[in-house]
């Protein structure tokens, strides 16, 4: 089992789950977190500190998508390792469904 973040993620970038994390498994994109699935140790720790609920295990349905989401980015996109003050308007995106067209590949400039 690992676990993906999801859609919730995307314009809101809330990093509460990077400073649980004890592997230092989340990778940052220019508008959302990815965990990169080989180095979750599926301890669930992340999870509940998510205030968008975006994080979610593997083993709910449909998550297909996700988990392969975050590994194709959790390869390309840099490690973050402590936390960081969410996007000026995250609070205007949090709760809005259907974000994906918003997700940017790019990753989160340093």
């Amino acid at each position: 089992m690992t676990y993906a973040v999801t859609e919730a993620c995307i314009r809101c970038k809330y990093t509460d789950c990077v400073e649980v994390c004890p592997v230092d498994c989340f990778y940052e994109g220019e508008n959302m977190l990815v965990i990169h699935p080989d180095e979750c140790i599926d301890c669930g720790v992340c999870e509940p500190e998510c205030p968008e609920e975006a994080i979610v295990p593997d083993t709910e349905p449909n998550t297909e998508q996700w988990v392969a989401l975050n590994q194709k980015y959790s390869e390309i996109w840099p490690n973050i390792t402590e936390r960081k003050d969410p996007p000026a308007d995250a609070d205007v995106w949090s709760g809005k469904p259907d974000k994906m067209d918003y997700i940017s590949p790019s990753p989160a400039s340093t």
